[in-house]
């Protein structure tokens, strides 16, 4: 068993999970992997324990059913070697926002955004009472470019960099790291699972590029990472431009051009 932390990772049976995974277990760390598919999750473990030498356990669970997610939770409450969280799970949906039934509605903003905000919540308190952990959320550039469409899936990724950046202010004071990767196109199976030809898609990144990348940033605790993004001063201005609104939103009365004219 290793001395580093452990590492859960949600959607860890394939994809950008099972590239953390990958990354973090030849890191020299054991790892808590959770999933649907069982036998991929097994699969995935077993070579990892063999290539790397560390522990790993599995857990199968499809987090939008409140079981299973209840079970996730008291996992990451009481095991105090997971160290570390990353929030992957997540899906996506086809068509425009009129095209899309209640159903499907419901289960994306039930793993997009309860399941991640439920995990994290169930793990914070452990982790700020050690005044040490790291939770990875990981969002979507999607979640600040509404010109892309996409609309609930771009919200619900609007809601984890809301979310990772808020916990940052409230945690990162407490030894708490709190890390927003926002990847673009990244070629996994949520496109498939969504019925998009991840092909037709102008610009693809590559699923290893893409953790290799967060993973950069996580080691220089970014609370931000954007892989795609050339320019980080870009990112830098559009943040400073919001902070600079903050002392004025606070007024007594409305903006000038909002009065009425008599």
């Amino acid at each position: 068993m290793s001395s580093k932390p452990a590492i859960l990772v949600t959607g860890a049976s394939s994809g950008i999970g099972a590239v953390y995974a990958d990354r973090f277990a030849h890191r020299g760390h054991d790892l808590v992997l959770v999933a649907r598919d069982g036998t991929r999750l097994e699969a995935l473990a077993e070579r990892l324990r063999r290539e790397a030498g560390v522990a790993v356990d599995i857990v199968q669970a499809d987090l939008t059913r409140p079981a299973d997610l209840a079970a996730v939770e008291a996992r990451l409450r009481e095991d105090a070697r997971i160290g570390v969280l990353v929030n992957n799970a997540g899906a996506a949906l086809t068509g425009s926002f009129v095209d899309q039934g209640p159903d499907q509605i419901s289960g994306l903003v039930a793993l997009n955004v309860t399941a991640l905000t439920r995990l994290a919540a169930a793990v914070a308190p452990r982790f700020v009472a050690a005044s040490s952990g790291t939770i990875v959320n990981i969002g979507s550039v999607v979640g600040f470019v509404p010109e892309f469409g996409m609309a609930v899936y771009g919200a619900t990724k609007a809601f984890v960099q809301y979310l990772s950046q808020a916990l940052h202010t409230e945690l990162g004071p407490k030894g708490v790291y709190v890390q927003a990767v926002l990847p673009a196109a990244t070629r996994t199976e949520i496109w498939q699972r969504a019925g998009i030809d991840v092909n037709a898609l102008p610009a693809v990144m590559e699923t290893g590029a893409l953790v290799d990348a967060a993973l950069a940033g996580f080691d220089r605790r970014e609370t931000v990472t954007i892989p795609p993004l050339p320019d980080a001063s870009q990112w830098d201005a559009y943040d400073r431009a919001r902070a600079a609104m903050i002392p004025n939103l606070n007024q007594a009365e409305p903006a000038e051009r909002y009065r009425a004219r008599v």
